[in-house]
C-alpha cells in the first residue's frame, strides 16, 4: 500500500496552448492551460490527488485487508476527481452530492469506480453536512476529503503555476492569470504558486457566474458571507461560501505575509459563459462546462482590458487562462446553448 502511494500521482502535466482566436478577441497573446485534459476532466485532480497522497504518506494502521476508504462531498468535479484519484491509488471512495448535481456527473462517478454515490440536499453544504453526520459516522476509519478548503489541496493546485512557468515561451512569465472560483481552492493554489515564484506583480482574475458569486459578494460586504442559495446553472461553482483563506487572499487580509498584487473579482452571467463554451468548441474543438466558460468569456466578450485597466495590455502581453474543466458538458448541451444564446 505504501509503495503505491509513493509512486503514483493521480494527475498529469497538461499542455499550455496559445489560442489565436482568443488572442484576436483580446488584442494580446492568450494561452490556455488545458486542465480539462486531466484524467477526471478538471483541475481538481491536482488538489484532491495531493490530499490523498498526503494522507497515505503518513504512518497508519492501513492494511491490504482494510485499505483506507475516502469520503468526499462535491457539487460534481471534486467528487469525480476523488473517484479517479482513489482508483489510481487502489483505494475505495464514497461521494455525496446535492440534488442539483446532474445525472451526467453522478453516472461518471459510478462509471469511474466510486463505491457509492449518495445524492441528498439542495446545496453542496447540505450534502457535506449529511456526509459528516450520517455517512462518516458509520465508518470510524473513513477519511474525509474536503473539496477545496485544505492546505494540501492548495499545494496540489499550486503545481499548475509551476508548470505554466516551465511552459511559457522563452522562460517568460504571464502578465495576468485568469481562473474560475467556486469554493476557492484553485485561486488559493494559483496565488500560492505565484507567490512562490516571486511573481507578485502578476494580477489574478477570479471569475464567477452571477448566482454563484460568493467571493464577489463577500468582497463587496467586507466579510466572508454565505449566499442564501445557488441560482447559477454552473453547478460546479456552487459553493455558497468560499474558504476563509480564499477571502483573505482576495481581499488582501493576509496578515504580515506578502500576497500577490491585485486579485481582481469578475462576475459574468450564465449566458456569457454558455456563449464562450460554444465559441471554444468552434475555435479549439474542445467541450468545456459553464464554470470554465465564464473565465473564457472575459476574453471572448472583450472585457479583459477593462478589468485590468487601460494600458495594462499590449499586443505582446501574455495572459494565461486556466481552462478548469469540461466533464459536465455534452454535445447536446452545446447545441442548446448555441440555439439559446448564439443566434
Amino acid at each position: 500500500m505504501e509503495d503505491t502511494a509513493q509512486t503514483r500521482k493521480p494527475w498529469v502535466e497538461t499542455p499550455l496552448k496559445e489560442s489565436y482566436a482568443l488572442s484576436r478577441a483580446t488584442g494580446c497573446r492568450v494561452f490556455l492551460k488545458l486542465e480539462n485534459l486531466q484524467p477526471s476532466g478538471s483541475f481538481k485532480d491536482r488538489g484532491i490527488g495531493n490530499y490523498l497522497l498526503t494522507h497515505l504518506s503518513r504512518p497508519s494502521e492501513e492494511s491490504p485487508a482494510h485499505p483506507t476508504h475516502f469520503y468526499s462531498s462535491s457539487g460534481g468535479n471534486a467528487g469525480l476527481a476523488c473517484t479517479h484519484a482513489a482508483r489510481a491509488l487502489s483505494r475505495p471512495c464514497t461521494i455525496v452530492v446535492p440534488q442539483s448535481t446532474p445525472a451526467l456527473m453522478t453516472a461518471k462517478m459510478r462509471a469511474a469506480g466510486a463505491s457509492d454515490v449518495v445524492q441528498v440536499g439542495a446545496t453542496w453544504a447540505d450534502a457535506d453536512a449529511h456526509l459528516r453526520a450520517e455517512v462518516l459516522a458509520k465508518d470510524p476509519g473513513g477519511v474525509y476529503v474536503p473539496p477545496f478548503d485544505h492546505p494540501a489541496i492548495w499545494d496540489g493546485h499550486a503545481s499548475v503555476v509551476r508548470e505554466i512557468a516551465a511552459q511559457m515561451p522563452a522562460g517568460e512569465r504571464p502578465d495576468a492569470v485568469l481562473c474560475s472560483v467556486g469554493g476557492g481552492g484553485l485561486l488559493c493554489g494559483v496565488v500560492q504558486g505565484i507567490m512562490a515564484l516571486g511573481w507578485r506583480d502578476v494580477p489574478v482574475l477570479a471569475v464567477e457566474t452571477k448566482g454563484a458569486d460568493s467571493l464577489a459578494t463577500s468582497l463587496r460586504k467586507g466579510e466572508n458571507v454565505r449566499l442564501s442559495g445557488i441560482t447559477s446553472k454552473a453547478t460546479t461553482l456552487g459553493a455558497a461560501r468560499v474558504a476563509d483563506r480564499t477571502f483573505e487572499l482576495a481581499s488582501g487580509r493576509d496578515g504580515d505575509k506578502a500576497t500577490c498584487v491585485g486579485v481582481k473579482s469578475v462576475v459574468l452571467t450564465d449566458e456569457q459563459a454558455a456563449r464562450a463554451c460554444v465559441k471554444l468548441s468552434d475555435d479549439e474543438r474542445m467541450m468545456v462546462e459553464l464554470s470554465c466558460g465564464v473565465t473564457l468569456a472575459v476574453c471572448y466578450e472583450g472585457l479583459l482590458e477593462s478589468v485590468l485597466g487601460p494600458g495594462k495590455l499590449t499586443k505582446d502581453s501574455k495572459v494565461v487562462v486556466i481552462a478548469c474543466g469540461g466533464s459536465n458538458t455534452t454535445a447536446e448541451m452545446l447545441a442548446d446553448w448555441r440555439k439559446q444564446y448564439c443566434s
